[in-house]
């Protein structure tokens, strides 16, 4: 089968390689995969770079999160058992970690429903106990992440709040349905706080979504309200918050951690009960993953880098079936989506 794969750390399109490779075998408690689609998630970004917190052995292949089909024909999420990762053709799973796609969504859409969803979900409704008619704020609103928030915050009944950067990005936010879209790029995030300030009429927001950090955690901090709370996802900026506990204590607002990943070993019953609910959003029409591109195996190198430099919006999915890549060459040289090269 085709596979993309790291053998040395570094930048997507330079450390990631399309080869011929063996099918992976399940191990014990294992059912093999075949690929429907792929999604691409900022993880894979810092396991290509060898910089995530789980660093799989030379040679691996990343991707995290896919819909596939069992042997049997039946259309799951997984999550696959690296290093044998989704940019492949076939990977292998936990067979307890299977969860049916619904029914309602395509098969990229189903891709781009678990992590991003899953964590925005938990992040809302067990950490910060959202409820409705309070105030939401969501940074990098236009992202997979972020639009799931966004997605989310809606359907709980939340008046939402999006930060993004640049014009393109604001319309998505505005399309997703956020009641005001603020462009950090336009001021910076003083102007971020000055309009959060002005849209509450001084009150603040209830709840902050936070994937990026940075710059985006202190903007934040001066804009939550009384009894606020703060939900910290990642550090997509590249800088993680040193949180002044004094300032939390005079304003009296939580600073809440949320990794999701936790859940599979403490409580995986909890996993379950949320796709269930989100299984049912979607059937609603509530919620229903942004997929702003659906890309070939070959393209995959390519968009892990694009979502790495933060130039994409939505969810970025590897579609194997949308084309057949040539295997042993580098991803610079990979055939794009429309036919050229890289």
């Amino acid at each position: 089968m085709q596979a993309w794969r790291v053998h040395t750390p570094g930048e997507p399109r330079e450390a990631m390689r399309l080869e011929e490779v063996p099918e992976p075998v399940p191990g014990e408690g294992e059912v093999k995969l075949k690929v429907l689609a792929a999604n691409v998630n900022f993880p894979d970004a810092l396991l290509v770079r060898g910089q995530y917190q789980i660093r799989p052995p030379l040679p691996f292949t990343p991707g995290v999160e896919i819909c596939g089909e069992t042997e049997d024909g039946r259309r799951v999420i997984a999550n696959p058992s690296l290093p044998h990762g989704g940019f492949a053709e076939y990977v292998t799973a936990s067979a307890r970690g299977l969860l049916p796609a619904p029914d309602t969504l395509d098969d990229a859409e189903a891709a781009a429903l678990h992590i991003g969803y899953q964590t925005g979900w938990f992040g809302l409704h067990r950490r910060a106990r959202i409820q409705p008619g309070e105030t939401l704020l969501v940074h990098a609103a236009a992202g997979g992440v972020g639009s799931a928030a966004v997605q989310l915050g809606k359907a709980a009944g939340a008046t939402v709040i999006g930060v993004v950067g640049g014009k393109a990005k604001a319309r998505t936010a505005e399309e997703l349905g956020c009641d005001l879209v603020v462009d950090r790029t336009e001021g910076g995030f003083e102007n971020v706080v000055a309009r959060v300030k002005e849209f509450t009429a001084g009150r603040g927001v209830d709840v902050v979504y936070d994937p990026v950090g940075g710059d985006a955690y202190t903007a934040s901090a001066k804009c939550v309200a009384f009894e606020g709370r703060i939900v910290v996802v990642g550090f997509a900026s590249g800088t993680i918050p040193t949180p002044a506990l004094n300032h939390a204590l005079v304003k009296n607002y939580a600073v809440l951690g949320l990794h999701w990943g936790l859940y599979a070993a403490k409580d995986p019953a909890a996993i379950a009960a949320c796709h269930a609910e989100l299984t049912r959003l979607a059937a609603e029409g509530s919620i229903t993953p942004l997929v702003s591109e659906r890309v070939p195996l070959a393209g995959a190198a390519d968009a892990v880098q694009r979502l790495a430099d933060g130039t994409t919006t939505g969810r970025l999915v590897v579609v194997p079936s949308l084309g057949t890549p040539s295997p042993g060459t580098p991803a610079r040289h990979a055939a794009d989506p429309a036919g050229g090269s890289r």
